[in-house]
């Protein structure tokens, strides 16, 4: 077991050694995570489909175990892509702005939103994320896979975008905890109902229910 300072400085180590995609393909949060349960023997090298095999070694050479084929679990080697988004199916519904780790949607609610290219990772979190499937991936990088399509400028300018999307997102996560602990705690009520007004999951059920009421309607014909 390494003790802490190794095993930060060995973290450290293997987030630089990471494509910065922030997909969470590996099962972890975000590249930081990912790095640091690997840095402390809880998280195999195999599981970054975007750093592909030449990843799998460079993580190999720095934690000293065997290199081995990538985990099926996490997904495959393949092209780099980044995301377009439908302009005529687009409702403005924010879910996919939420979504992107690196703030590479800009667009309001109820307007239609656009992806800047040369900031998507190609994570593909925004995909699940749009009730009415409007966002395309777009092969970016032709046939090369891994790190022969992803440079580590690129890398590096994705890491950025991450830690300023935590930057601003900081003052908000700030505001939420201080809120919860200073509103006084009602007794809890054992009652065979749910209160989903605080249950992040029912609330945004309900935002892409609203979403796709929007979407039928867009999508309706116009009576003659």
């Amino acid at each position: 077991m390494l003790d802490t300072t190794s095993s930060t400085a060995l973290s450290q180590r293997l987030l630089d050694a990471l494509p910065q995609t922030q997909c969470q393909r590996c099962g972890y949060e975000d590249c930081a995570a990912y790095a640091q349960a690997m840095a402390v023997g809880e998280a195999d090298i195999n599981r970054c489909p975007p750093g592909g095999a030449q990843g799998v070694v460079r993580l190999a050479a720095l934690t000293g175990r065997p290199v081995r084929a990538l985990d099926a679990e996490c997904g495959t080697e393949e092209p780099r892509s980044v995301v377009v988004i439908d302009e005529d199916w687009c409702i403005g519904c924010t879910l996919c702005i939420k979504a992107c780790p690196v703030d590479a949607i800009v667009g309001a609610n109820k307007l239609m939103h656009t992806v800047l290219a040369e900031d998507c990772t190609g994570c593909g979190l925004c995909i699940p994320a749009c009730p009415v499937d409007c966002i395309i991936p777009v092969n970016a990088s032709g046939s090369a896979t891994g790190w022969d399509a992803w440079s580590a400028e690129q890398a590096q300018h994705a890491r950025q975008r991450y830690a300023q999307h935590q930057q601003r997102l900081a003052p908000q996560a700030r505001a939420e905890t201080s809120a919860i602990s200073t509103t006084p705690q009602k007794p809890v009520q054992h009652t065979a109902t749910t209160d989903t007004s605080v249950d992040p999951q029912a609330a945004r059920q309900a935002a892409i229910a609203q979403a796709l009421a929007r979407a039928r309607a867009m999508r309706k014909p116009t009576p003659r």
